[in-house]
């Protein structure tokens, strides 16, 4: 498994979201997740409070036991819980963190990242809290998720005098969902950050599960959306571009699922591709999947099938 760095933190190319436990998942299912990743050379877990309402963390805490030194732990802060857990005001930071701690069984997460901007908090002032708790050692790095590219100026402007600075941004990105490109990764590689992709796989319509004309298959993340959301996931437009990197995949002697990971991989500035899984067959398909190494030639031949949206016709 190739390894790229997110700050100072050693990381697997593919990673393992853990969005799912505690809701699509019990905890044996989870567990059994966990494993299969861990024994396929995955140490990068991302996960955050409010997954499974709050049983995420939980159940990655007992999963990863007594191989906690191997594994890189990343959570999150910030999204409600309750209306009383969320946000980004110090105080909140420090006991956020100590609950997530609690819940995950550890003295210690890899990479604390603030889930989304809070406008009722200066990012000064966050970034202050979140560097007490780098110096005692409580966190390794800290990141942030759902940031646009001002506001990640904004966050390195306000840790110029000497606070701990974000080093990774986590926010959607995929074939069919490149807005990225456009400020936030310029924005990643001008200020030396990682930048995590999620939903990697465009929440299964990258997987090769979905098909034109055709209803999502039973037990998908997309069978339990309402028919109208449906009807808007499933429109032909969108089809047309899959149809044709199904094409591209197969011409290549790969699976669409394979060329979205490597896609992603191929981009420099990506640290990780945090696929999620409900099964161990996918945690071995995602981990294959970063065997193919694109070449210049080809990541090119694959942009130009989904046009960034500033220059989309």
């Amino acid at each position: 498994m190739p390894i790229r760095q997110i700050g100072s933190l050693d990381v697997s190319l593919v990673g393992l979201g853990c969005n799912n436990f505690g809701g699509r998942l019990d905890e044996a299912r989870s567990v059994e997740v966990v494993a299969a990743a861990l024994d396929a050379g995955i140490n990068f877990l991302d996960t955050a409070d409010v997954y499974g309402r709050t049983r995420s963390e939980e159940y990655v805490g007992r999963a990863v036991g007594k191989r906690r030194p191997d594994v890189v732990i990343a959570t999150k802060f910030g999204s409600a819980i309750d209306e009383r857990r969320k946000g980004a005001a110090p105080a909140y930071v420090k006991q956020a963190l100590e609950d997530s701690l609690r819940r995950l069984g550890t003295d210690y997460v890899d990479l604390y990242q603030l889930h989304r901007p809070d406008p009722a908090t200066p990012i000064g002032d966050t970034l202050a809290a979140l560097s007490d708790l780098v110096k005692e050692g409580k966190v390794r790095e800290i990141g942030c998720s759902n940031f646009s590219a001002a506001q990640l100026r904004e966050a390195d402007a306000a840790a110029a005098g000497g606070a701990a600075r974000f080093v990774s941004v986590q926010n959607e990105y995929s074939l069919l969902h490149r807005e990225p490109e456009v400020e936030v990764i310029p924005e990643c590689e001008a200020l030396g950050m990682a930048f995590i992709p999620y939903f990697p796989l465009m929440s299964g319509l990258l997987s090769g599960k979905y098909h034109r004309g055709q209803p999502p298959p039973e037990g998908t993340r997309l069978a339990g959306i309402t028919t109208e959301r449906q009807r808007e996931v499933f429109s032909g437009s969108k089809f047309d571009v899959i149809e044709s990197l199904e094409r591209y995949a197969a011409d290549h002697g790969h699976t669409i699922l394979e060329l979205a990971v490597a896609w992603l991989a191929a981009k420099p500035t990506v640290a990780s591709v945090i696929a999620g899984a409900t099964k161990p067959e996918q945690i071995r398909a995602n981990v294959d999947a970063a065997d193919w190494v694109l070449s210049d030639k080809e990541v090119q031949e694959v942009d130009a099938i989904v046009p960034l949206p500033s220059t989309a016709t």
